[in-house]
């Protein structure tokens, strides 16, 4: 068994500036160009937690709050929340920040990662250290999450 490691061991924060090729034609953050930015993120929060390559096995819930515009400033921020034996459950927070630094909520993502060992093949993650109310809160409902893609898969969806 790995050692258990900290939510806040493997916490990545990703910053963009919106630039003109990063809008779709209605003059928003076209939506794939931020999913692509939230696959990198929840990638590196699970090869954090990992210590090992990574695939994105499911992106489970990925919810447009508002929409984003060129030269606005982005903020992905990513946190492990659920582990399993071999899967991670990843939340991927999206904020655009004024230049005073406040932040309004535009994305959460939800994405199950899976540690590869050397060929290729799932492998055992660590343990998840759970410190703050928060954090178990965070893993509750990951149980949840996880018996539901459970169910669907089951149903076929």
């Amino acid at each position: 068994m790995r050692q258990p490691k900290h939510v806040s061991d493997s916490r990545t924060e990703q910053i963009q500036i919106l630039m003109p090729e990063h809008i779709n034609g209605a003059g928003r953050l076209f939506g794939g160009q931020l999913v692509e930015w939230i696959d990198v993120v929840a990638g590196v929060v699970a090869r954090r937690h990992s210590g090992c390559n990574v695939i994105t096995a499911a992106i489970d819930n990925l919810q447009f709050k508002a929409g984003a515009y060129a030269n606005e400033t982005l903020v992905l921020i990513g946190r492990i929340t659920h582990v399993g034996r071999t899967s991670m459950e990843v939340r991927v927070d999206t904020y655009v920040e004024d230049l005073g630094g406040f932040r309004r909520a535009v994305n959460r993502a939800y994405l199950v990662m899976v540690a590869l060992d050397e060929k290729e093949n799932p492998t055992e993650v660590p343990g998840l250290i759970l410190e703050t109310e928060t954090e178990r809160a965070e893993w509750a409902s990951g149980e949840r999450r996880h018996e539901l893609r459970k169910q669907r898969r089951v149903e076929g969806y």
